[in-house]
């Protein structure tokens, strides 16, 4: 672990025919844009030794057969990767947060084939932002990512201020049993309400982590909350932490991290000043529910560097467009509860209920043919998401390829962050304002993976 430094393109049948290769893929679709050889995300299965009670066994991931690889990136620099399917089942990676090409985003049928067994998928782009963000499947997802497929991904500014350590943190759940084995991946009754919570909570797969940072240090704690249900609600005893980007983007202003709600697919970036004392303890807790949980702990070593939070300079900026307010069109998006039909069963796989819509259309589950689009947006012109939670549910909406701006909310303040995941609270109405600059049909669903299953999932298109 990192310590201290539609409308589908192909049909099925097709794919399976013609392109069922990793080459006639990769000539298919193309790649991005010119790039660097290709760094080899293996996807396997294996076993893990993730509670006391034994080795795991059908853990899912990619690599060598532990937790996922943090894949680093330099933003403005090509980045490829080539995904190869060694697993028994087809697989896609989405690249969560990034905004890049529509071709490279990892959506089976909306914007690349399935990769099947045997198979391999070129992915390669050039990173516009930097930031913490994360990568994932988006086929199968409650199973492969409730198996291990969820890594961490960092975009480095080589202008970024200077950290004396930096931690990376993997949040995410097991839904085991006693013995250690999987268990059901999710209840009806659960998922119709705030989804089905794992038996084991772990960050970089281990139960309350250990690990040294510098005495008297500044670090740079990188959080992402890959987990398939979990909300956090986070804080840090022992230690002064200091949020200073969410979501892969600088906050406008800097504030201390109290309570800060994080849920499913969103990230948070802290500056973590260390104690002075050797053998200092600092916890991360999350503290949603009725007993806290300590989730990983620094311990302070060596003598103190004696820094300070307000001499650390300031992030640089993303280059997201601003949306024109006087002229954006406002888009209603509202969120709630549903009981028709269940989707269609698919390569993907479908849990088999509708529990959700979003504008009363509950989603039809991965197939060739997808329900139409919430709105067809024009390229370059700014939109506002007029998003209406009518739910006693809390939902993180994630929009792929694209990032908005909070303009305001009807239940809090809120500061004008610029994100790809909001959490939307029971009875929120929320505006969120975008600019469509990059073409293609991009996904729009809640990142509890229960409801995006079961019917909280739909996308934009923009031409």
């Amino acid at each position: 672990m990192p310590l201290l430094t539609r409308r589908n393109l192909l049909k099925a049948s097709s794919v399976a025919g013609a392109y069922g290769v990793g080459v006639g893929i990769a000539g298919k679709f193309g790649l991005a844009e010119a790039a660097p050889e290709p760094q080899i995300l293996k996807a396997v299965k294996t076993t893990a030794s993730i509670t006391d009670a034994g080795v795991t066994n059908d853990i899912m991931t990619w690599g060598d057969g532990g937790m996922p690889p943090v894949l680093r990136m330099t933003k403005g620099k090509p980045y490829a990767a080539r995904l190869t399917n060694a697993l028994d089942e087809p697989t896609t990676i989405h690249w969560h947060g990034l905004r890049i090409a529509n071709k490279m985003d990892g959506v089976p049928f909306m914007t690349q084939p399935y990769v099947y067994t045997g198979d391999s998928f070129d992915y390669a782009f050039t990173p516009p932002d930097a930031g913490t963000f994360w990568y994932h499947p988006h086929c199968n997802t409650l199973t492969q990512m409730g198996h291990g497929m969820t890594g961490v991904l960092v975009v480095e500014d080589p202008a970024d201020p200077t950290f004396d350590a930096e931690v990376v943190l993997n949040l995410r759940d097991w839904r085991l049993g006693g013995d250690g084995q999987f268990i059901a991946a999710f209840r009806p009754r659960d998922a119709a309400k705030t989804g089905t919570y794992g038996t084991v909570r772990t960050a970089n797969w281990h139960q309350e982590p250990q690990y040294d940072a510098p005495a008297g240090g500044l670090i740079r704690l990188r959080i992402a909350v890959t987990d398939v249900t979990r909300i956090f609600s986070l804080k840090m005893e022992g230690a002064e932490a200091t949020v200073i980007a969410i979501d892969g983007n600088p906050v406008p202003k800097r504030f201390p991290l109290d309570l800060l709600l994080i849920g499913p697919g969103q990230r948070l970036d802290l500056a973590v000043r260390m104690p002075d004392s050797e053998g200092a303890i600092a916890t991360l807790e999350d503290i949603r529910g009725t007993t806290p949980k300590t989730i990983a702990k620094l311990r302070a070593v060596a003598t103190s560097l004696k820094r300070h939070v307000g001499d650390l300079a300031t992030l640089g900026e993303n280059p997201v467009a601003k949306a024109d307010l006087s002229s954006a069109q406002k888009i209603p998006l509202i969120l709630s509860a549903t009981a028709e039909s269940a989707p269609a069963d698919s390569i993907c796989g479908t849990l088999g209920y509708s529990f959700w819509a979003i504008n009363k259309v509950p989603w039809p589950g991965d197939t060739p043919d997808p329900t139409a689009p919430l709105a067809e947006l024009k390229l370059g012109k700014s939109y506002i998401l007029q998003l209406e939670n009518l739910t006693p549910h809390t939902h993180p909406i994630h929009l792929h390829g694209m990032s908005f701006t909070v303009l305001s909310s009807s239940t809090r303040n809120v500061m004008p962050l610029i994100s790809d995941t909001y959490l939307v609270q029971p009875d929120e109405k929320v505006q969120l304002a975008f600019v469509a600059d990059s073409p293609g049909d991009w996904l729009l669903h809640c990142h509890i993976i229960e409801h995006q299953k079961t019917g909280m999932t739909s996308y934009v298109r923009v031409v």
